[in-house]
């Protein structure tokens, strides 16, 4: 290998490996292995640490800075931020919150959002449908009805189903915010639940009055059908036994 290939293979695996440490020492702070007030490991117990430069830790620590996690002081070093200053919608931040020992009660957040937010858009949805909108919403409506009993093929077509609507809303701040944090909660057990045929038979029912309302072109009904499904449904997947 020649040592202008091995410096572009340097360059290439860079931004991975500052990734990597990124994620690690953002599962750490989240899960509080670094207090906030305290001050990260010097820059060289980092790199042996991890096995990487002095250029991945300094990535990775303008990295953690961008996420609001740490600040650098002088004479102190890196130094992890009060909670309140995180950014919340950042994928990793998020994904370890979720996951972390307070993971239930953010889980329990993204709901109250989803129920404020999607209720909304449903409102809007059936105030700007079109017969081709609604021959769509109706369509997926029929798709999902030939998957009852197959749970996780429902799951998959369900998320089109929300994602339909919020389209129809054409509220894209909405859609942008709930896509984002809703993605790394599907990672979690926790958010998505132990998946059976009867919840599913009782979520499709839900989804049959939110697309019967918005066909009806009827706001309120669209809505409050919306809030009912998203609140209810989020309560039976939280009472399911945690493992």
């Amino acid at each position: 290998m020649n040592e202008t290939t091995a410096a572009h293979q340097r360059v290439r695996r860079r931004p991975r490996l500052s990734t990597a440490v990124v994620e690690d020492l953002v599962n750490a702070i989240v899960m509080g292995t670094y207090p906030v007030g305290t001050a990260l490991p010097p820059e060289n117990m980092l790199c042996d640490m991890y096995d990487v430069s002095r250029t991945v830790v300094r990535e990775a620590t303008t990295a953690l800075t961008e996420k609001g996690l740490v600040v650098s002081q002088q004479g102190r070093g890196t130094i992890v931020r009060d909670s309140r200053a995180w950014n919340m919608l950042d994928p990793m931040i998020l994904s370890a919150l979720f996951q972390g020992e307070d993971g239930l009660r953010y889980l329990d957040n993204l709901s109250e959002v989803r129920t404020l937010l999607e209720s909304a858009m449903a409102a809007k949805a059936a105030a700007n449908a079109t017969d081709e909108s609604i021959a769509e919403l109706g369509d997926q409506i029929e798709k999902l009805e030939g998957l009852v009993t197959m749970p996780s093929a429902y799951v998959h077509e369900d998320l089109r189903f929300h994602d339909i609507i919020m389209r129809m809303s054409g509220d894209r701040l909405s859609k942008a915010i709930i896509d984002g944090i809703q993605s790394e909660a599907l990672r979690t057990h926790g958010y998505s639940g132990k998946l059976s045929v009867e919840h599913v038979r009782e979520t499709h029912a839900a989804h049959r009055k939110v697309y019967e309302a918005i066909a009806a072109r009827d706001p309120d009904r669209a809505s409050k059908a919306m809030h009912d499904h998203i609140a209810g449904s989020w309560a039976k997947r939280r009472a399911q036994p945690r493992g």
